[in-house]
């Protein structure tokens, strides 16, 4: 990749990778690669069997494998999240993954096992011996909480040398066979994300409809046959792991790596089920009257209820709008924002070859260097707008965290990764909120409260469905579900959460909808989202109450990475996720008194709900 040009005036920037390497060709990442094996051979033979005495040395060592690792690996990502048909970028990163992962079992597979397996009175010894030690006490306690998990060495090096051919090539070779996809409408062939855009964006009610009917047409045939067969491949290899390693069921291990027992994740899903699914079709009845329905279609669920022709955001106008609202509430997290701009870690624009969508990525670098990248496809709407503050919170989590914690405590579990950017994503929408009231817009306001508790619906309800549709995939213990089976679990999860056929929603064309969520290749992945919002939305909502010292505790909340778990985290705020009613408080907090402040503003318009 050359080197960026200076950005004219007014257009959206373009990040600068040439901080790591001057392009895909630079000899340098072939060096970079060989050092890395060279230091883990020399890793192996310094610390194999000797870590009951060199723990400190040994986790410096890792460290620094760990950092230049990110470099070359970030390098090649995000190189080819904007060139995502480059085969030589491609070609690149297989080779280089294919030597790492080789390197990584031969010689790092015993670290994180003869961790798990040291007495607990040489770990203590050596945590009071050596600075180093005690200070990643955090992550020696996560490493030795996989103990009863953990297979043999030689199982676990075979198994880290073949990953990239083991069950994740089938989700690869997914992401190219989706987007190949295309769907005829009206004399076009539209891709995946435009026709999706249709369906839930599309001003006209009848032409959603046809985009869903055109997207669930287009999902048939050969793609829900690889679909089904990627998806049965992953859950019979996750099924199977699970057996060998232990776990008492499909979600355990999910579960674990987040830091949050069992008890806890049935909590968040019963409490969605109980409390959010109520409010979701109470807030359908109301978006049904607005669209003039007694009864939704699936593609009215996010249909704007503005037909008027949105101004276009203009991006600095828009990283302006974000900067100000951060400072608002928190200068630190404002400056960070303003770093991340003025050192050019954003890639703003939409155009052919680049990846869809929107993701943050943060690592720690050679030098202890936290830094933190943010793809965009900016396009100039208000959702573009917060979806720029959510992933600089991811951002100013990755900094905070990557400066305080290094590079082997810097990423928080997933399921609350998200509080920073949905918490930066909410003070966003407050203030464009408040200049809404401000102007006494009350349409305008309407339309944008209404989008966001659509965000919140999708975030929440929509991911726990998800979750529950994997729950019974995964419950037939690896059993192949035929591509017909999978559309009627897919089916019955919709009208369970959404309500009988014809009661707010009508469900034709919407079979086939399971076969591009991706998502579901990472099992158990899609209620971190719910987890982190219900979350975010009951720390926000501690504000008033905390007052001039709520800034700080939330600093120090991101700055501790992945040291602590959730109930550690939300102690300093009151707060304690470990108790059932915290969820439906935060679905209540949340959804609930926007859908009031909605259906009063609607009454107030002269709409008239049932």
């Amino acid at each position: 990749m050359k080197k960026n040009a200076s950005r004219a005036k007014n257009a959206e920037p373009r990040w600068d990778l040439s901080v790591y390497y001057d392009g895909i060709n630079d000899p340098q990442i072939d060096r970079d690669e060989a050092t890395i094996e060279k230091i883990a051979k020399e890793f192996h033979a310094a610390f194999k069997g000797q870590l009951d005495k060199k723990l400190g040395p040994a986790i410096a060592a890792y460290s620094e494998i760990e950092m230049l690792g990110n470099k070359i690996g970030g390098y090649l990502a995000l190189s080819q999240s904007v060139a995502v048909n480059d085969e030589k970028i491609r070609t690149k990163n297989h080779e280089i993954m294919a030597r790492w992962l080789a390197a990584a079992g031969e010689y790092l597979e015993f670290f994180n096992l003869e961790i798990a397996n040291l007495p607990e009175e040489a770990v203590e010894a050596q945590c009071a011996s050596d600075p180093l030690v005690a200070f990643h006490r955090p992550w020696l306690k996560r490493v030795r909480m996989f103990k009863p998990y953990n297979l043999s060495e030689p199982v676990e090096s075979a198994l880290t040398k073949r990953a990239q051919f083991a069950t994740p090539s089938w989700s690869d070779f997914y992401d190219v066979v989706e987007a190949d996809l295309h769907f005829p409408f009206h004399g076009k062939k539209l891709s995946l994300e435009q026709i999706i855009n249709l369906t839930g964006n599309a001003p006209d009610g009848k032409v959603r409809a046809a985009a869903l009917k055109a997207l669930n047409d287009g999902l048939k045939g050969s793609f829900v046959k690889y679909s089904s067969q990627t998806l049965n491949m992953i859950v019979g290899a996750h099924e199977v792991e699970r057996r060998e390693r232990g776990y008492a069921h499909a979600m355990s291990a999910r579960n674990l790596s987040n830091f949050i027992p069992d008890q806890v994740v049935d909590a968040l899903h019963e409490a969605v089920k109980e409390v959010a699914v109520p409010l979701a079709r109470r807030y359908y009845r109301l978006k049904a009257a607005h669209l003039g329905r007694k009864t939704l279609r699936w593609s009215d669920r996010n249909a704007p209820i503005s037909m008027a022709r949105a101004k276009r955001i203009p991006y600095d106008e828009a990283l302006a709008m974000v900067e100000a609202a951060y400072r608002s509430f928190s200068p630190t997290l404002a400056d960070i924002v303003k770093r991340s701009a003025a050192e050019r870690r954003i890639d703003a624009p939409t155009f052919p070859d680049k990846q869809s969508g929107a993701f943050n990525m943060s690592m720690v670098l050679p030098g202890r260097q936290a830094v933190s990248w943010t793809l965009l496809n900016y396009q100039g709407s208000e959702r573009d707008v917060m979806t720029l503050a959510h992933e600089l919170g991811h951002g100013a989590h990755g900094i905070l965290a990557g400066e305080a914690q290094g590079p082997l405590m810097q990423h928080a579990p997933m399921a609350y990764a998200e509080t920073a950017s949905v918490f930066g994503e909410m003070t966003v929408f407050n203030d464009l909120r408040a200049r809404r009231e401000c102007a006494g817009d009350e349409p305008a306001l309407l339309a944008m409260l209404m989008k966001k508790i659509d965000d919140f619906m999708n975030t929440c309800v929509r991911q726990i469905s998800f979750s529950e549709f994997e729950k019974r995939v995964h419950a037939g213990g690896g059993r192949r579900l035929s591509p017909d089976e999978l559309c009627a679990v897919w089916q019955e999860v919709t009208r369970q959460f959404y309500g009988p056929d014809g009661k707010v929603f009508t469900y034709e064309n919407t079979s086939h909808l399971w076969s591009y969520v991706s998502h579901f290749h990472r099992p158990f992945y899609v209620y971190s989202y719910a987890f982190g919002e219900l979350l975010t939305q009951s720390l926000y909502a501690k504000r008033p109450s905390i007052g001039d010292r709520f800034e700080p505790l939330y600093v120090d909340l991101l700055k501790a990475g992945g040291t602590k778990d959730a109930v550690e985290l939300l102690k300093p705020f009151g707060l304690d996720p470990g108790k059932p009613r915290f969820w439906a408080d935060g679905i209540v907090i949340g959804a609930g008194k926007m859908i009031q402040e909605a259906e009063e503003l609607s009454r107030g318009l002269g709409v008239k709900i049932k």
